[in-house]
């Protein structure tokens, strides 16, 4: 199943995909029909049998989940991305986090900082939990996850560098292009694997990977991560992206005002943000 947080005419609310249409749902939000677990879907799919269709005209996608507990973000996740930046082999994830600040949904501009031209892309699947825990293991990780995203992990990186920590750099405001649909699991093959991963800037492919090649895969994530942290039905785990990032070409190449980026996995669809000046 495939679900859309949407906002039209002052109102918001969540859509199912039924074939090529959208169909409204009344009584439900996304972060409600997790919490709702089997009996959410049971009901979301009943109504949307006879679910009038979602006009699309002057319709606003939404980020899936607008507030989720948490949004843990991979870096280095890709064999490639750590090559290309000169890492050694890692042994342990590398964790960091997004605000829900700094989410917006498919198809809304994402804002170039006034302060700087650094702008960079970085497409990602991302994974959303629907059952909580802690220490989990690698063996139980998979009976947590509800379903799967795409993400663009926009990143500022003249803000990223400038300390210890990545924080900063990727917590602009609007710049974690997220959506447009969030999929349940079992429309995937387990733990994401084998999907063909691309990112593109203005139709050129300049990410181009396959989730099996991340080094640590889906299932030591949510352990490793259930480690520290109690996971919470909605929270976000955003996996890591594949080389190809702005920052590493030779010119370096940042996204500007009027280019559009797009995020694709093989089974999710399609996440695109057009790139707009700061107001």
């Amino acid at each position: 199943m495939r679900f859309v947080s949407w906002k039209k005419d002052g109102t918001q609310g969540l859509a199912l995909r039924r074939g090529k249409d959208l169909v409204r749902l009344e009584g439900f939000d996304m972060l409600g029909l997790l919490r709702a677990g089997k009996e959410g879907l049971e009901r979301a799919a009943a109504q949307a049998a006879t679910a009038p269709v979602l006009d699309l005209n002057g319709l606003e996608y939404l980020p899936p989940i607008g507030d989720p507990p948490k949004i843990v973000c991979v870096g280095m996740n890709y064999q490639d991305h750590a090559d290309e930046n000169k890492l050694p082999p890692q042994e342990y994830p590398t964790f960091f986090v997004r605000f829900t600040s700094s989410l917006l949904g498919h198809e809304q501009p994402m804002p170039r900082p006034h302060i700087s031209d650094t702008l960079d892309f970085e497409g990602e699947l991302a994974v959303i939990i629907g059952k909580p825990g802690r220490y989990i293991t690698k063996e139980q990780a998979l009976e947590h996850v509800w379903g799967y995203a795409l993400f663009n992990d926009g990143s500022v990186r003249e803000f990223q560098g400038r300390g210890k920590q990545w924080t900063l750099g990727k917590n602009f405001d609007r710049t974690g292009g997220f959506g447009p649909e969030l999929i349940t699991a079992d429309e995937l093959p387990p733990g994401g694997r084998g999907l063909h991963l691309e990112t593109r800037l203005n139709g050129t492919v300049v990410q181009s990977a396959n989730t099996s090649d991340l080094i640590f895969d889906i299932p030591t994530l949510i352990s490793r991560l259930s480690e520290a942290a109690s996971l919470e039905i909605g929270d976000v785990i955003v996996t890591g992206t594949p080389a190809g990032i702005g920052f590493f070409r030779k010119p370096p190449l940042y996204m500007k005002p009027g280019d559009v980026c797009e995020v694709e996995i093989e089974g999710l669809g399609i996440l695109r943000n057009p790139i707009a000046d700061e107001a």
